[in-house]
């Protein structure tokens, strides 16, 4: 398998590049420019384990390049870091089929900390969905994020509250997504519910 990077500023995509191997020493991370070239990279390279995709591509337009993505490879992990703010996006590539939003300007520090937590998986709690019921697979931090997706929380409050970054939060909210196998806050809470996860 192979992390693929997809970006077609040189200087920036070398940057990411960079932080993924500070991550993932000795990992195969191939670079790519645009998203045309990835079907025969991953021939050659292998399976995706994780795709970092720049929004604004010579060949994509919009959020184009999410759901071409998300169609071809529904199970893969896909970490949208763009220059474009998120309150502009965010939630279109979300919807497309994004796991997390990055904006190019949160740094290093912020950028490490979220592709980390998406390439470092719970040890022993990240099985098949369906294998276990889900209150047994569910950790504390989790059932924590149901409490306060109930309250009516945004992530900056969640940050806030729990003292952790706005990007740390999105990629807990992306492991709860995968582990109840839901894709919003309102299906998070309606199968809290239906499966007794929250109180009625």
């Amino acid at each position: 398998m192979a992390i693929y990077v997809i970006d077609d500023h040189p200087l920036m995509r070398d940057a990411i590049v960079m932080l993924l191997r500070r991550i993932r020493p000795g990992s195969d991370v191939v670079e790519l420019s645009q998203l045309s070239d990835l079907e025969r990279a991953v021939a050659q390279r292998g399976e995706p384990e994780i795709i970092c995709l720049d929004l604004k591509l010579p060949d994509t337009v919009g959020i184009s390049g999410v759901r071409v993505l998300r169609a071809s490879y529904p199970d893969v992990p896909l970490a949208v870091i763009s220059a474009t703010p998120a309150p502009d996006v965010e939630e279109w590539c979300r919807e497309a089929g994004a796991d997390v939003y990055i904006e190019k300007s949160a740094g290093a520090s912020e950028i490490v900390s979220t592709l980390r937590a998406m390439l470092h998986t719970d040890s022993g709690a990240d099985g098949e969905q369906g294998e276990a019921p889900a209150e047994t697979k569910l950790t504390k931090r989790q059932r924590q994020l149901i409490v306060m997706l109930d309250e009516g929380l945004s992530n900056r409050d969640i940050a806030d509250r729990l003292g952790i970054s706005e990007h740390t939060v999105k990629v807990h909210l992306w492991r709860l997504f995968r582990r109840l196998g839901v894709k919003s806050r309102t299906q998070t809470l309606h199968y809290a519910r239906v499966n007794g996860l929250l109180a009625s």
